[in-house]
């Protein structure tokens, strides 16, 4: 086994979880982790939600140990949560549903520092929480030696971003964004296309939310975060993968429109948010992308519309996501586009769980494999650079949302600048 962490003591821990299998934190007990909103169990596609489902699955499979913990800011969420597993999760191959529960009693918005304590180093975690609260829950968990994934944005900051990617060096640990587009074997395909083409011309990209899922945020929309940050973040990173040894991104230019969340919150928000990008060839050549999210749009046939068109030297690539040409049309639910290669939620024949090839599944799956790799020695993390959403990889992503907040803030164009190595420096 090869050492990855300093003191000894920690190297026989790693040790002991490379042969079993790391046990998982999932920091976040909200819709995507549980499938429970404020209001009640979620009305949209996630009513079983992903994380916790996938890691009892992952559980059951052997890819993780014994222990799951779910982490959250109060106690009293910790009863609903095991009665909505219990009720809902009655897939017969998923094994036991059980888990620990951060904080132990009260309310306590340190509780992933006791989390963190009562794991070890070589562990894995997952961070589904504000995305004012990544930093310091990353931190503090790469800190403990943990390997992390977390959710889009990683962070709101390039300095902060910049900062978690050498932590996660020093202490030799995975640092993953979740983006699960990555994983979308159309969209992967459509990738490695894009790679071949030639020159970046142009590209567009838009993606919403019905505006029923304000209330759902209602404790953090246009107060910590915006929709750009949230949103607009899936299909930068995957641009941001798709131009690498192509193209970067050179100046940010940011408009939005308002009125419709400002009603619902009763507060100022912005709507929608469009990301102008200027992108230099690396041949001297220059490119441009709009990159356009919402989350005030309409109750449609689908829970969130998903697109982008990209233009290259020699060719044209256009996906629509939200639609794989299957539909249903349900009587007291209505008509509805339907994406099992996302996340399936109906069982086979036999009562059994078989969303493992989804994209959404894959996501968490990869990860995982990817940081026991590290942990048995077997890989480093610079390893997954080209293939994952790591730390590393995905600074010019931060690079550009952060730029489109100071935008929209300061009314003006924002550069990136680079450094002698071709690396992202700072925002001017």
């Amino acid at each position: 086994l090869k050492p990855f962490l300093g003191s000894g003591v920690w190297r026989k821990m790693a040790y002991l979880n490379a042969t079993k299998g790391p046990n998982a934190i999932l920091f976040g007990t909200g819709e995507y982790t549980t499938g429970l909103t404020p209001s009640g169990q979620a009305k949209s596609d996630k009513s079983l939600g992903v994380v916790g489902l996938t890691f009892f699955d992952l559980r059951a499979r052997g890819k993780i140990g014994d222990r799951i913990a779910l982490v959250g800011t109060s106690a009293e969420k910790e009863s609903k949560i095991r009665d909505h597993f219990r009720d809902n999760l009655t897939f017969t191959n998923i094994g036991s549903k059980e888990f620990e529960f951060f904080p132990k009693s009260g309310k306590n918005p340190k509780a992933y520092e006791e989390a963190i304590k009562a794991f070890t180093p070589g562990d894995v975690c997952t961070v589904f929480t504000p995305d004012d609260t990544h930093f310091e829950i990353c931190k503090a968990a790469l800190q403990g030696g943990l390997h992390v994934l977390v959710t889009k944005p990683m962070v709101k900051t390039l300095a902060q971003h910049k900062e978690l990617v050498g932590i996660a060096k020093e202490k030799g640990v995975l640092l993953q964004i979740e983006v699960h587009k990555r994983f979308d074997p159309i969209y992967n395909d459509a990738r490695q296309r894009l790679q071949t083409l030639g020159n970046f011309g142009y590209f567009t990209s838009f993606m919403s939310q019905p505006k029923m899922q304000l209330e759902t945020f209602r404790d953090w929309a246009g107060i910590s975060s915006d929709i750009s940050y949230y949103l607009n973040s899936h299909h930068v990173d995957f641009h941001v993968w798709a131009m690498q040894g192509i193209a970067k991104p050179v100046s940010v230019y940011a408009t939005a429109s308002t009125g419709t969340a400002e009603k619902i919150l009763g507060r100022p928000c912005e709507d929608t948010i469009t990301l102008n990008v200027v992108w230099q060839n690396h041949s001297g050549s220059t490119g441009h992308a709009l990159y356009t999210s919402s989350w005030t749009a309409s109750k449609s046939d689908v829970h969130s519309q998903q697109r982008f068109f990209c233009q290259m030297e020699t060719a044209e690539v256009t996906v629509d996501q939200a639609h794989r040409g299957y539909y249903v049309a349900e009587d007291g639910v209505g008509f509805n586009s339907c994406n099992p290669l996302f996340i399936r939620n109906k069982p086979d024949s036999m009562g059994r769980y078989v969303g493992q090839g989804c994209y959404g599944y894959i996501t968490f799956e990869r990860f995982v494999e990817a940081a026991s790799a590290i942990t048995k020695g077997s890989a480093k993390p610079s390893d997954f650079d080209t293939e994952l959403p790591t730390g590393y990889s995905t600074l010019q992503v931060t690079a550009i949302l952060e730029a489109g907040r100071k935008s929209l803030d300061e009314n003006r164009v924002v550069t990136i600048i680079y450094d002698d190595q071709g690396e992202v420096d700072r925002l001017d």
